[in-house]
């Protein structure tokens, strides 16, 4: 249950919402711009309208898996768990102390909420 609970808080509340929360604080999502750089070279080598639509959609596709992965792993009390961690990133370079503070209550919920999914009480 621990190992499940831990691999969650790892995957989605520091991995998707407080490293987004981060880059968007920088301004900058290493996502889009790889997404970008693949997809120009990959136009180079085979134009098609097709497959540049398919690189247009493709970060929306992958927020959508993600979102679908957290709550998924953890119901609600994950996503709101993933949210508090955004926030968290989002505050880091204005309240580094805030920012911890709700990193820490982010990794609660989504320990508990992991935890709570694998009893299946929720």
């Amino acid at each position: 249950m621990a190992k499940k609970s831990s691999r969650f808080v790892w995957q989605f509340v520091i991995g998707l919402g407080f490293l987004s929360g981060l880059w968007t604080a920088v301004g900058l999502d290493p996502e889009d711009v790889l997404i970008s750089a693949v997809g120009t070279v990959v136009d180079t080598v085979y134009p098609s309208t097709l497959v540049r639509s398919l690189f247009l959609i493709l970060p929306t596709i992958l927020l959508i898996l993600s979102v679908i992965g957290a709550y998924g792993k953890g119901r609600v009390l994950g996503l709101l768990s993933v949210l508090v961690a955004y926030g968290a990133g989002l505050m880091i370079f204005s309240a580094a102390v805030v920012a911890l503070l709700l990193l820490a209550a982010a990794a609660l919920l989504g320990y508990f909420s992991a935890a709570k999914r694998k009893k299946r009480i929720i």
